[in-house]
């Protein structure tokens, strides 16, 4: 495990993992360890690094949060690397990406369905206020599941228990939940510029199976975003990345080499 402060003075934390060319894997409202399937089908090319969101895994916290600070961090992850990289993130690390590509020189930009709120989803919000009244009753449990069903799902899962039951232990989960509430108030404040000036080629991801509010919100990046390529997954949901990670590596591999793919809508 390396370290790197960002511009707070908080100790950010990052794994590497193989040799090549940096690519920066960006997690989002889950652990780092949402990339396991991933990182091992590009660590064979690339130098993966893997950063700890602040105030999850070995990364340190601090008493303030923004989304600012929160591209801090990536931005001191990139200057700490050898070369320009890809930035990869998913949700909130979609997010992050995306506004860090606005100011750091990075290579390509990868962002799977990005945690970005517009239209009548945008309007009704609120959703971190409603986890937290659930944290400060002392239901943590509770809260994450509002988190799931709600944010993740958009309101709409059959099997919230069975989705649970793929996760990572409930503890570890449920530890996550104040972190969680706290970047879920920072997408609620952010603003889709009408215009996103990124010099980097993108590369936008959705699935068919994802939630609407994010599948509306990948399509608004890519209509901010001048020049950009768009692929959707037929049969993935918000998991993309691990629901189905030869897919979604392969178009991402194919992407970054140059190489013009494209995946049909509801294809397998």
């Amino acid at each position: 495990m390396q370290t790197v402060t960002s511009a707070d003075g908080t100790r950010i934390a990052f794994e590497r993992h193989g040799e090549g060319p940096p690519l920066i894997l960006l997690h989002g409202g889950s652990a780092p360890q949402y990339w396991k399937p991933v990182v091992p089908r590009f660590a064979e090319d690339y130098t993966v690094i893997v950063p700890h969101r602040r105030g999850v895994g070995e990364s340190d916290d601090s008493a303030e949060y923004s989304l600012e600070r929160g591209v801090a961090d990536v931005r001191a992850v990139i200057d700490a690397v050898d070369g320009t990289p890809v930035l990869f993130g998913h949700s909130f690390g979609g997010l992050l990406a995306i506004e860090a590509a606005r100011t750091a020189s990075v290579a390509k930009l990868v962002a799977y369905e990005p945690a970005v709120l517009v239209g009548e989803y945008r309007q009704q919000a609120g959703l971190a206020s409603q986890m937290q009244k659930r944290i400060d009753d002392g239901d943590r449990r509770e809260a994450m599941k509002f988190y799931v069903r709600e944010v993740m799902h958009g309101g709409d899962i059959d099997d919230l228990d069975g989705w649970l039951a793929e996760w990572p232990p409930w503890p570890d989960i449920v530890a996550l939940t104040e972190n969680i509430a706290r970047i879920n108030r920072a997408i609620e404040q952010y603003r889709l510029p009408e215009s996103l000036e990124i010099d980097a080629p993108t590369l936008l991801l959705t699935g068919t199976e994802g939630p609407p509010h994010l599948r509306d919100g990948v399509r608004a990046v890519g209509e901010a975003l001048p020049d950009n390529q768009f692929v959707e997954f037929g049969g993935i949901g918000h998991g993309g990345p691990t629901e189905a990670p030869d897919r979604i590596t392969a178009e991402v591999r194919a992407f970054i080499d140059g190489e013009k793919t494209a995946v049909a809508e509801g294809s397998d």
